[in-house]
């Protein structure tokens, strides 16, 4: 078979997780190549998103890997990187408007800090002490001061220009269509225009488009595609810096430093969205946006009149049990995973890059342990 490109390592997705992998893998002197199904790096979900890099509300599992990545990593990131990725450690307020909801978030607080995390709830008016423009609706809310948020499009892209830096290979326009094993062992990826790419080691790390790929080898991660869109407002002067969340998760946003306010959720709406619902949904249209704004201003009544300029739309990978795979294959010898991020995969994208250079190169990983994260958790009940 004609070998387009080879290399150590050949990494399928460009989005923070394969751009971040591809970057610690080269630090280390791995050669890399990085695949993109579209024409633009980071086209995905890690340059579409709210940009919360939280640690509150996080699954038990998940929180160490937020914890790890918010006090080692985010705040050198822009260095490191050697470009700006507008990291800001200001909090995150979770907000609540019933006692159902104050319910749900003192579970979510009570999980975090039996793990050490410094999350507290807050009453209504201590909520407006921190951020007068909310709205008297607002009764409660959890309060994670070490959360904060960042600039998915320029994080996403600062790890693709430093990795690039470190001679790592990326070849747009090249989705992977097929896994070819070879002697027992998996060895190249097959491409819709005809080219074959060659690895010791393939990461599959492309969101949803990871299923049917990883289905080529047999291995099946169970995930469903879940409807995620933003809106972005046009500036308006600076009113607050935390991020901000819903006790029901079906909004989040922050204020830009140019002073536009991005908004993201899921509406749960994709059953009755027909053929809207695809994975090529525009980026440049939400369909629930007027869903969305109503639910804002019950929060924010100050943005009435503030006028939207853009809005986006995407499918995300919603795993089974909302955590993500990260992990090699036992079954499939040189098989590594790395998807069903479940919309959290921005603010622990920087851990989950270091850990799969750690596990791809070594065996194991050093940093944490990530046994949670293995593809074989799914199984009938015992």
């Amino acid at each position: 078979m004609a070998v387009t490109d080879k290399a150590q390592v050949v990494i399928v997705g460009s989005g923070i997780i394969g751009n971040a992998t591809a970057y610690y893998l080269a630090k280390r002197g791995a050669s890399v190549i990085v695949l993109e199904g579209s024409e633009i790096i980071g086209n995905g979900g890690s340059s579409r998103n709210g940009g919360g890099v939280r640690q509150s509300a996080r699954d038990p599992r998940e929180l160490p890997l937020a914890m790890y990545a918010v006090e080692h990593m985010w705040p050198t990131l822009s260095e490191e990187l050697d470009m700006d990725v507008e990291y800001a450690k200001k909090g995150n307020l979770r907000l609540g408007k019933s006692e159902a909801h104050q319910k749900i978030l003192q579970g979510l607080c009570d999980r975090c800090t039996a793990l050490g995390l410094d999350v507290r709830m807050l009453s209504g008016d201590d909520v407006r002490q921190i951020n007068p423009y909310l709205s008297e609706e607002v009764t409660c809310a959890s309060w994670c001061p070490t959360d904060g948020h960042a600039n998915p499009l320029k994080a996403t892209l600062a790890y693709y220009r430093a990795a690039l830096r470190l001679g790592v290979h990326f070849y747009t326009k090249e989705q992977a269509v097929e896994l070819v094993m070879e002697r027992g062992r998996l060895r190249y990826v097959k491409t819709a225009c005809g080219d074959v790419f060659e690895g010791e080691t393939i990461l599959v790390a492309a969101g949803y488009s990871s299923r049917a790929l990883l289905h080529t080898v047999g291995v099946d991660i169970p995930m469903n595609k879940a409807l995620l869109e933003c809106i972005v407002t046009e500036a308006e002067p600076p009113m607050f810096e935390q991020m901000l969340g819903a006790a029901m998760a079906d909004f989040y946003g922050h204020q830009t430093p140019h002073g536009s306010f991005v908004f993201g959720g899921h509406t749960g709406m994709e059953p009755y969205f027909g053929a809207y619902a695809s994975e090529k949904q525009s980026p440049s249209q939400a369909i629930s946006a007027p869903t969305a704004a109503r639910a804002i201003l019950e929060f924010f009544p100050r943005l009435k009149h503030t006028k939207l300029v853009r809005t986006w739309g995407g499918m995300m990978d919603e795993c089974a049990d909302k955590v993500p795979v990260i992990d090699t294959c036992e079954e499939v010898e040189g098989l590594a995973i790395a998807c069903g991020f479940t919309g959290h995969g921005f603010g622990i994208g920087p851990i989950t890059g270091l850990l799969l250079s750690e596990l791809l190169l070594d065996g194991k990983t050093s940093t944490l342990p990530i046994d949670a994260f293995r593809y074989d958790r799914f199984g009938a009940h015992k």
